[in-house]
């Protein structure tokens, strides 16, 4: 099994690299692989680092723009190097078996929030998840469920997306994940 991991490509707060890097080792541990972006920088860095240090597999997708600009991390086993970001979230997509967004900036929500809208339209059946570090989705988790209330995404689309604030019971949510039987359009008088 490996896992996609999202995240951000600068550093956190303390507890946010903390709580990375100890996620990634987690995974390691449970003998969950990585593919994440490629970098050596930010909380994308710290990830591949602590999965390595723990004997985990990682493999690193990136654009060729950003190997030119000596982003890419130079210690990886496997680097896939490609053309451009739309290239990068499809083999992202393609080498994993579930998706984590961790804190991050506009890139992790982008990618979370594709792959998600992948899972709602049914073009994969992979769990869709955020790490809740130190309670940095409270507010985005809150957003969601409002965008239900008001009729714009069904209860059960809104359930694919698994929160946890603990790296242990969050891999033990994604290996639990079944994805749910559901028509992506909301009908009149469904809401």
């Amino acid at each position: 099994m490996r896992i996609a991991v999202f995240t951000g490509s600068h550093d956190g707060p303390p507890s946010h690299t903390e709580a990375a890097a100890a996620f990634a080792r987690d995974l390691a541990k449970a003998g969950v692989g990585i593919v994440y972006g490629g970098g050596h920088v930010g909380m994308m860095g710290v990830v591949a680092d602590a999965a390595l240090a723990a004997g985990g597999e990682v493999v690193g997708v990136i654009p060729q723009h950003l190997v030119d600009d000596e982003l890419a991390h130079p210690g990886l086993p496997r680097l896939e190097v490609v053309g451009s970001m739309h290239e990068r979230k499809a083999l992202m997509a393609e080498l994993s078996d579930g998706f984590v967004a961790l804190p991050g900036g506009l890139g992790t929500f982008e990618e979370l929030f594709e792959v998600w809208t992948w899972a709602q339209l049914g073009y994969h059946k992979k769990p869709c998840a955020l790490l809740n570090v130190a309670g940095f989705y409270d507010k985005l988790a809150h957003f969601l469920d409002d965008v239900v209330e008001r009729g714009f995404v069904k209860p059960v689309h809104r359930a694919m997306l698994i929160v946890r604030d603990e790296p242990a019971a969050l891999i033990d949510a994604i290996r639990a994940y079944e994805p749910p039987k559901v028509v992506k359009w909301i009908k009149a008088g469904e809401r």
